[in-house]
């Protein structure tokens, strides 16, 4: 026996443990144009592709642009730093905890079919959450699009895998998926600093029609169907049991940061806890499980649904706060903070296309912890220039924190299709995406909340302001400035926004030494976890 790590995923899907199903060679059931061997991949799959691309560019886009809209949508709703938190992180999780279920039901009733059905109701509820009279409704509309969501997503990066058979074609392919959403993410900003130059921040939800659009007229003549000939029954226990560990999760973390120590957070944290665990140990008993937990013991698989989580993670963390610092610490206005992170997009988009030519010389494991380190790079320049953030350092860091999430995520996506049969494609891709959407939950909610954390218990607010302005201004950056336009002494205005300033970027150092320990760890982690042996 000898150890390496230098595999296709062939080689992976070999070494992984026993599993259900035809082997990788054996499309599953597809019809339309689905192609009919490896080597036949013409203009029509390729077309197909870039239709794929839209929902991916869409998804991504409105994770990081809304991030660019909390200010606006700070001053205009008046939320809570908590409320603030739950309209960025009711859509990611809600998705998360649909993304499994839906990727099992497209297998069932067709890929092709469910992406459809999901872009048509997100594009109609992003329209209504445009118009959002209240933060309540806005968190309502985005839970809604979280439901529509869960169908889009694990159907794309499924249909991919029924598309192209071809291993190199297929990692070229996931290459230009994951260069989408680097792309996407880092055009958010610079897509949303237009619309908020000009209009309100709701236009930022009604760019989904037009992204959307074609898609829904073209996609039922150049995207071939696909499905699983075989499939389960779907189990809605697990389903619930899901959607019942994350909700309480989350909020217990975000209650413990608002409020600190306090039973209803300690009791929700539990709760999540408990029924994850009952989760857990329903997949194990049941025939047909949500999440095939024996897909983890294959150890690249789990390495790369680890290395998709943390990357996400960072990258939407960092898009978090770093916004806000841009706008309302530099002072610069959206557009001008979304024009800085475009060298961040460009070498995002590149470094999703380089990763998959440098694992024809390198192995996954390296690459993919080449990428963990370099975003773990990123926000430790932001702790060494803590003491003068200013506008250069955050474009450098951003660069650098992107080419790491754009690697690790493509060959992280890559490796996990290539290691279970084609027939469990919409399974694996469920839990490919849901790894994703849980870091973008927890990258905000964890990172969001420590930061939010860090800003009350060092912002100082002055005596003068009324019981609203007053807890505003205690609790969000965006409440602060727009306390001290209420205040009519100029010099205790001043003094109100620097305090506020200094408060949050105490909270941007903490929470980038939080992000960089994590990314250490689990690199050391995959590094371990993803040696895997195999006969001489």
């Amino acid at each position: 026996m000898r150890t390496t790590d230098h595999q296709s995923p062939s080689e992976i899907r070999q070494s992984a443990t026993p599993k259900t199903g035809t082997p990788d060679s054996t499309p599953d059931s597809t019809v339309n144009a689905a192609p009919t061997s490896a080597g036949r991949i013409g203009g029509r799959q390729w077309f197909a592709l870039i239709l794929l691309m839209l929902p991916v560019l869409l998804v991504s886009v409105d994770n990081t642009v809304l991030s660019f809209a909390l200010p606006a949508i700070s001053r205009d709703l008046g939320p809570s730093s908590t409320t603030l938190l739950w309209i960025v992180d009711i859509y990611p999780l809600v998705l998360a905890g649909l993304l499994v279920a839906s990727g099992v039901f497209g297998d069932r009733v067709g890929r092709r079919k469910l992406l459809l059905i999901g872009a048509t109701g997100f594009a109609v509820v992003s329209a209504a959450a445009a118009f959002a009279p209240t933060a309540e409704y806005l968190i309502l509309a985005r839970g809604v699009m979280g439901f529509f969501g869960a169908m889009i997503m694990p159907s794309t990066l499924s249909l991919l895998r029924s598309i192209f058979l071809d291993p190199r074609q297929r990692t070229f392919a996931i290459a230009i998926w994951a260069g989408g959403f680097a792309a996407g993410s880092s055009l958010g900003p610079i897509v949303g600093g237009l619309l908020l130059q000009h209009y309100s921040w709701g236009s930022v939800f009604l760019i989904a029609v037009p992204i959307l659009l074609p898609l829904v007229i073209l996609g039922p003549f150049f995207i071939p169907e696909s499905r699983d000939p075989n499939p389960g029954r779907i189990d809605v226990p697990s389903i619930i049991l899901s959607l019942a560990a994350l909700a309480p999760f989350v909020y217990g973390i975000k209650s413990l940061a608002h409020d600190g120590i306090n039973p209803i957070g300690i009791a929700t944290l539990v709760a999540g806890v408990a029924f994850a665990v009952v989760f857990v140990r329903r997949q194990r008993r049941i025939s047909n499980p949500l999440l095939d937990l024996t897909l983890f013991s294959n150890a690249p698989f789990a390495g790369s649904v680890l290395a998709n989580f943390l990357s996400v993670f960072s990258l939407v963390g960092f898009l978090f706060f770093i916004s806000q610092h841009l706008q309302l610490v530099l002072g610069l206005d959206p557009l001008q903070s979304g024009l800085l992170l475009v060298p961040g997009a460009v070498v995002g988009v590149g470094a999703g296309l380089l990763s998959a030519a440098l694992i024809r010389r390198y192995s996954r494991r390296r690459v993919i912890i080449t990428g963990i380190l370099s975003s773990a790079a990123g926000f430790g320049m932001v702790i060494v220039m803590s003491h003068d953030l200013n506008a250069a350092v955050v474009t450098a860091a951003f660069v650098i924190l992107s080419f790491g999430a754009a690697t690790a995520e493509t060959i992280s996506n890559d490796t996990i299709l290539g290691s279970v049969p084609a027939e469990r494609a919409g399974a694996a891709s469920g839990i490919s995406e849901t790894a994703y959407e849980l870091g973008a939950v927890l990258g905000t909610a964890v990172l969001g909340a420590i930061l939010s954390a860090f800003y009350r218990a060092n912002v100082v607010v002055p005596s003068g302001l009324g019981a609203t302005a007053s807890t505003a201004a205690g609790e969000t950056l965006g409440g602060a400035i727009s306390a001290a336009e209420t205040l009519p002494d100029a010099s205790a205005a001043a003094g109100l926004i620097d305090s506020a300033r200094a408060a949050f970027d105490s909270g941007v150092s903490a929470t980038s030494i939080i992000a960089v320990v994590l990314m250490v760890t689990a690199a050391a982690v995959i590094h371990r976890s993803m040696r895997v042996r195999n006969p001489t």
